[in-house]
């Protein structure tokens, strides 16, 4: 493009070369105008410029440490408050705890899809002391109830664990 502004060729003739030599599906009307006239205002150069605002991606390892400190702080807040407080978009929010923290929301808070080595030795001891007491009495399974296969998360509501 800047090569047809050096040539004094109009935005119309500069977008109608482009769709010849790359079809229809290089670039809009609107773009071809848009960077024709930036290049007649005297830009050489086709790589993008520095530019204020926010960075491009707001997932940083540092950001990531901070959702991580409120989740464990209360896993009962919910994206959005976890958002407004980082100020952060609502999805980064979102994105940071299912990939990179690896949680799933379950009813209103949010917990590891892997239990931690500390979980897993808790239930091995529960499961451990629960088999001891099935094999000193057979038929203590023939009086539990039992639904599914599902595991079920404890929650302390004082300790917000």
């Amino acid at each position: 493009m800047p090569f047809c502004v050096k040539l004094g060729d109009k935005a119309t003739t500069t977008h109608g070369q482009l769709q010849q030599a790359f079809g229809n599906d290089e670039m809009s009307t609107a773009q071809a105008f848009r960077g024709h006239k930036i290049f007649s205002e005297g830009r050489n150069l086709v790589e993008h410029e520095q530019h204020s605002g926010r960075p491009s991606t707001a997932r940083t390892g540092d950001n990531t440490a901070w959702v991580t400190e409120l989740v464990r702080s209360d896993r009962r807040l919910t994206v959005q408050v976890i958002a407004d407080k980082l100020n952060m978009n609502q999805e980064i929010a979102r994105l940071i705890l299912i990939e990179e923290l690896g949680t799933k929301k379950v009813c209103a808070k949010t917990v590891p899809r892997n239990l931690t080595e500390q979980q897993q030795d808790a239930w091995l001891s529960i499961f451990a002391d629960l088999l001891e007491q099935v094999e000193a009495d057979p038929e203590l399974m023939d009086r539990v109830i039992t639904v599914d296969e599902s595991c079920i998360f404890q929650y302390d509501p004082e300790t917000k664990c």
